[in-house]
């Protein structure tokens, strides 16, 4: 990814809730999941600040996790998955049935979610996930993609063992990065450990 794809959010969380974001882009064709969890970790060792926090979009959230449970670093901060496909993915297994579906799912995907995602989350760091339910995209296409989903990834497949909390917002999983509710939720969740659900909570 290049991370182009994330700009827009990338810009609210600095520019109306103060934080200071680090794009990280990964080959997610070519490099496996340990190559690109590696790449992660010197990423993130390189970030300056006493304090660190993990925002990740789909397998960005997912090689995340991975990578706070491989190398974690000792900094406190906390974790926001976005439409991530924690426990598996139902449309991904859908392309890899297809001719040529492993390859274009490239080896990170393969390895991280076609074997179900992970069971359980047990690292340091507290984890937050939103999830869409607005169904545009993929799902229309793909047969036995659980609902609600967002289009690509079902609700049921961002919920893990041992996050936070999880928190279902109406947007599509491309429609999540463009989502003025979305940023405020997940800077929310930076600031305070879990999602505002009271009226006038703000982050």
């Amino acid at each position: 990814m290049t991370g182009a794809e994330n700009g827009w959010l990338r810009s609210r969380l600095r520019d109306e809730y103060g934080f200071d974001p680090h794009q990280y882009s990964y080959p997610t064709v070519q490099l496996g999941l340990e190559d690109n969890m590696r790449r992660l970790r010197d990423f993130i060792a390189a970030v300056p600040g006493d304090r660190l926090h993990v925002v990740g979009h789909s397998l960005g959230g997912l090689l995340a996790l991975h990578t706070s449970l491989r190398y974690p670093d000792p900094r406190p901060g906390r974790v926001v998955c976005l439409g991530s496909p924690l426990r598996g993915s139902a449309a991904a297994r859908a392309v890899a049935s297809l001719p040529f579906g492993l390859d274009i799912l490239g080896a990170t995907m393969r390895e991280a979610v076609l074997n179900g995602g992970l069971a359980e989350y047990r690292g340091s760091r507290e984890v937050g996930v939103i999830a869409g339910t607005m169904g545009l995209g993929l799902g229309a296409v793909i047969e036995n993609l659980p609902t609600p989903n967002d289009g690509t990834v079902a609700v049921e497949e961002t919920r893990l063992p041992g996050i936070r909390d999880h928190l279902e917002v109406d947007v599509s999983h491309t429609g999540m990065l463009l989502s003025a509710l979305v940023a405020s939720q997940t800077a929310f969740f930076l600031r305070h450990g879990h999602f505002a659900r009271a009226t006038g909570e703000t982050a």
